[in-house]
């Protein structure tokens, strides 16, 4: 096992898409809440160390032999559950064995979507669980003295609302190479522009910041383990993961059998 190369965040979202990282029976559920969410961006525009990541890079021979699913993209509480993938055997693929809910919020917060239940509402009421995304003030640093940045989930209509101090950025816009270009940023200048936020300084550090940290910072510092023995790598997942509730290794054979 070794420490690779860092990553940008863009380069997981990307591998992340194109199911080139995918997950292991052996992971639990994605369980973090909205604020989990806007707390780890916080972190990350800050500057903060998000921790390392623990891969598995799994060979095309060992791909045919275990069940792996897909990353959450858009969450409903309740709902959501990781789908099987589906796989051609042909190529080798990257087993995220720790770091799981990190990637799978940047991947929800970029690429997708929470929905979580309104309190007191019904839990067979639609309306009870609005999509919301997750979005970033340019006006205002957040009210809440541990943080910095304003990340907020919001729905569409709510993000609508503006006043003096309030104007809510998609940040999965970021993304959108329609409207910015990691190459270009030029773009996010007409992007001020056309919003009127051309001289407000704070807008413009927040969204040139933001662009930076997923494009071109090398925030995803990993552990390759390439080593195709599934005892090892059990072992190896106990490891990280018993800080909490102690693992079963006899547990984790049988979710793999039945997988």
């Amino acid at each position: 096992m070794s420490f690779q190369t860092p990553i940008t965040i863009y380069d997981a979202i990307k591998n992340i898409s194109s199911r080139k990282y995918l997950l292991p029976a052996i992971q639990r559920e994605f369980v973090w809440s909205e604020e989990q969410i806007e707390r780890l961006f916080d972190s990350i525009m800050r500057g903060y160390p998000i921790g390392s990541f623990l891969f598995w890079k799994v060979s095309k021979e060992s791909v045919k032999k275990y069940q792996f699913y897909e990353f959450i993209c858009h969450y409903h509480q309740g709902k959501s559950h990781n789908q099987k993938a589906v796989l051609m055997g042909d190529e080798e693929i990257i087993s995220v064995l720790d770091g799981q809910q990190r990637l799978t919020s940047l991947y929800i917060a970029l690429k997708g979507s929470y929905a979580s239940k309104i309190p007191y509402m019904r839990w067979d009421n639609p309306a009870a669980f609005p999509k919301k995304y997750l979005y970033l003030n340019l006006l205002k640093e957040a009210d809440d003295e541990d943080l910095k940045y304003d990340f907020r989930f919001l729905t569409e209509e709510d993000a609508k609302k503006r006043d003096e101090n309030t104007f809510w950025f998609k940040v999965g816009d970021i993304l959108d190479e329609k409207k910015f270009n990691r190459e270009d940023p030029s773009l996010i200048n007409d992007f001020l522009i056309e919003n009127q936020l051309a001289t407000n300084k704070f807008a413009s550090r927040t969204l040139f910041r933001l662009s930076d940290v997923i494009f071109k910072r090398t925030l995803i510092n990993y552990y390759l383990e390439e080593d195709q023995e599934l005892d090892k790598v059990l072992n190896i997942f106990i490891r990280v993961n018993s800080g909490g509730t102690e693992l079963s290794y006899s547990d984790l054979l049988l979710s793999i059998a039945t997988a």
